[in-house]
């Protein structure tokens, strides 16, 4: 359980990235909304009240019969780049890596989601 947690971890601090959501996403509006409603809630969690998000967001990403909506699908993935915030203020040292992973999961398209779910339906 702890190597998953530290890979997990280095996972999520190797791929933030810059505060902006990238200008031709479609979603951009939407992930801008759920970034203001979650920003100040997200700051202020804990390690285990991220954990506990991180996880559930996979249990039901990666569940075939589970169909995230669009918005739960994105308020999971920028509540998830939201923390990259926090850790960048925490360990200033790794403030880039902190960048990095917060841009991949702002990144995050609903439109690949709902692809791969079909394919784990199909098989």
């Amino acid at each position: 359980m702890k190597k998953y947690l530290i890979l997990l971890m280095v996972l999520f601090v190797t791929t933030l990235v810059a505060q902006e959501i990238p200008t031709s996403d479609k979603d951009k509006q939407l992930k801008e909304t759920i970034y203001a409603a979650n920003k100040k809630k997200v700051m202020n969690y804990s390690k285990k009240q991220f954990d506990a998000l991180f996880f559930e967001f996979f249990e039901n990403k990666n569940n075939p019969n589970i169909v995230l909506t669009k918005e739960a699908f994105y308020n999971y993935t920028i509540q998830i780049s939201i923390y990259s915030d926090r850790l960048a203020a925490l360990y200033p040292e790794e403030k880039q890596i902190a960048l990095e992973n917060k841009k991949k999961w702002i990144s995050e398209d609903y439109e690949d989601y709902l692809i791969s779910i079909k394919s784990k339906k199909l098989k």
